[in-house]
């Protein structure tokens, strides 16, 4: 609780919203995010083997509910990317599960209390940096648990899609007619210039807008989450408040988090859609 080590509910706040990193020099501009990074792919792999389970005991006949659960979110998944994408690469919908599922697990972290991830691991970091001989083995004494919750992320994803944008517009226009329409849409070859800044904006744009709505979402849920929790140190009110408003606001969260998965998914596959346009 925010009690623990002497600390005050701002230190608290302010030290599980610290991320653990490892840069190759200090001060420089590579540095890890190790607790976004570890936990991104833990999760990732939960979803993969969450689906291999579901294709291993498929059947043709009644199925178990994990694998009718699963087909049923497969199902509305591909139904949604098939409405929201006219053109005919058969990559989209593997792209769309991808993005929805292992952004939903990440995101679903913050179901679990921040102190129930966050202490265990950054004792165990504080550990390997011991045993790893660092000269300040508690500078490692931080683990966030939300990867969704850390731009670099969210980034990460949406730089992503961008690259893939650019893949599918290629593939349909060719390289000429992509750079062609850089220069030619929407005013004409005469207001070149302007077509280029308006088209790289609106290129940019679009990853960023998914970066930071992803993470909005989730860094600003956390931060509600731990000013709900440092209510418990208050005494017995503090407690009860906490856990009535950790409730409600869990609830709350239990719509807003699938809701930010299908929303990053959706607007990936908009995206994708609109790259293969000609205008």
């Amino acid at each position: 609780m925010a009690a623990e080590g002497g600390q005050t509910p701002t230190s608290y706040i302010q030290h599980h919203l610290k991320n653990l990193t490892v840069s190759v020099q200090e001060g420089s501009l590579w540095t890890l995010h190790v607790d976004t990074f570890l936990t991104a792919v833990f999760m990732g792999l939960i979803g993969v083997f969450a689906m291999w389970v579901a294709t291993r005991r498929a059947t043709a006949g009644v199925p178990g509910r994990w694998q009718a659960f699963v087909e049923i979110v497969l199902e509305f998944i591909d139904k949604q990317a098939k409405d929201a994408y006219h053109g005919a690469s058969k990559l989209v919908t593997p792209i769309a599960i991808t993005l929805f599922v292992w952004i939903l697990l990440m995101n679903a972290l913050k179901f679990i209390p921040a102190d129930f991830i966050s202490v265990p691991m950054a004792k165990l970091a504080v550990f390997v940096a011991e045993l790893a001989g660092a000269a300040d083995p508690m500078k490692y004494n931080y683990w966030k648990p939300v990867p969704t919750a850390d731009v670099h992320a969210t980034l990460g994803l949406s730089i992503s899609v961008f690259f893939l944008m650019i893949f599918f517009a290629l593939r349909a226009k060719g390289l000429g007619g992509f750079i062609k329409e850089l220069f030619v849409a929407p005013f004409g070859p005469w207001l070149f210039p302007a077509n280029l800044l308006l088209n790289a904006v609106e290129l940019l744009s679009k990853p960023v807008s998914l970066a930071m709505r992803l993470f909005g979402n989730m860094f600003g849920g956390e931060i509600v989450f731990l000013l709900i929790w440092v209510l418990a140190s208050a005494g017995v009110f503090g407690v009860i408040a906490s856990g009535a408003f950790g409730l409600g606001w869990m609830l709350f969260h239990m719509l807003v988090i699938p809701l930010q998965a299908f929303i990053f998914m959706m607007l990936s596959v908009v995206y994708l859609s609109l790259m293969e346009e000609h205008h």
